[in-house]
């Protein structure tokens, strides 16, 4: 059964029409995909955007955290999420090391997103420091998306994963970062970790689109990653996390029924099996029947 909502006709999203969205007050939504099956899933179910995030590293390759996540890695992952998407908007997320280095390094990299992977937009975490980079890229016909607040790549440097912005100063800075990527040319910027009452005033200030998790409702959209809302994470979940589905109790008893029944002989059965055509069956019958006369 198709996903795809009923309706007018899908428009393919684009950079362009988030900010439509955005000046008209609609909600943007965006959730993370890293294979094909599930990025047609969430396409098909008329999502705005399909975020390729470096959170693979921990929600499908079991690394500990977005650190280890390869560029090739995550190449792969967005090629796969591309064949499963036709509407919504293709990000790919830039792994640590892929564009801190070196500016030129990092524009050679967002290219390979875009020439080999199939993505229509790269995220780079960081703000007033990334905007020199950001228009960079976007000089070399690449839109990006920005992400502030709490950046995992920059994990070592917080001491751990903490909500941002809770002082006056913290407060200034984020203000400082999503003005420097609105003016910069971002496509929308990524909210993580960070008061309602501050994504709300970056909300305000800035033309971009800007897309929360963990930021409260009044972000222009929300993303999150799915093997959250689905239950497919193995630790307990940010507050932030709303689980929609609890897929892990349904793989699970999957996975049970299948061992019990092969272990009473209950699968396959006869409905399961494939059968020789009667004529095959003569045929053999008869070779059989030699092969028995000649050992007596």
């Amino acid at each position: 059964m198709s996903l795809i909502v009923t309706g007018e006709p899908r428009q393919k999203i684009t950079v362009a029409s988030l900010r439509e969205k955005k000046l008209h007050h609609q909600p943007i939504t965006c959730l993370t995909a890293y294979d094909y099956p599930t990025a047609r899933l969430v396409d098909e179910a008329a999502v705005d955007m399909v975020l390729v995030g470096d959170s693979l590293a921990q929600a499908v390759l079991g690394y500990e955290n977005t650190l280890s996540v390869t560029i090739e890695e995550m190449l792969h992952h967005t090629r796969a999420a591309r064949r499963g998407v036709k509407h919504a908007l293709l990000i790919g997320d830039m792994p640590f090391g892929s564009y801190q280095i070196d500016a030129g390094e990092a524009i050679r990299n967002a290219a390979r997103f875009v020439k080999e992977a199939g993505a229509e937009v790269v995220k780079v975490e960081g703000g007033e420091k990334r905007a020199d980079l950001v228009r960079r890229i976007i000089d070399a016909e690449i839109p990006v998306a920005g992400h502030i607040g709490l950046t995992p790549q920059s994990v070592n440097v917080m001491g751990g994963y903490r909500v941002q912005g809770k002082s006056v100063s913290g407060v200034e800075q984020l203000m400082r970062d999503a003005t420097a990527l609105d003016r910069a040319g971002v496509a929308f910027i990524v909210l993580e970790g960070i008061p309602r009452e501050v994504a709300g005033l970056i909300t305000a200030e800035v033309q971009t689109p800007t897309i929360g998790i963990g930021a409260g409702p009044d972000c222009d959209g929300q993303v999150l990653v799915i093997h959250d809302i689905l239950n497919l994470t193995f630790g307990p979940p940010a507050k932030f996390v709303h689980r929609y589905g609890d897929m892990k109790a349904l793989i699970n008893d999957a996975i049970q029924a299948f061992r019990d029944d092969v272990g009473a002989r209950h699968y396959p059965t006869d409905k399961e099996s494939y059968h020789l055509p009667k004529e095959t069956m003569t045929s053999l019958a008869t070779v059989l029947m030699r092969k028995q006369a000649m050992r007596q």
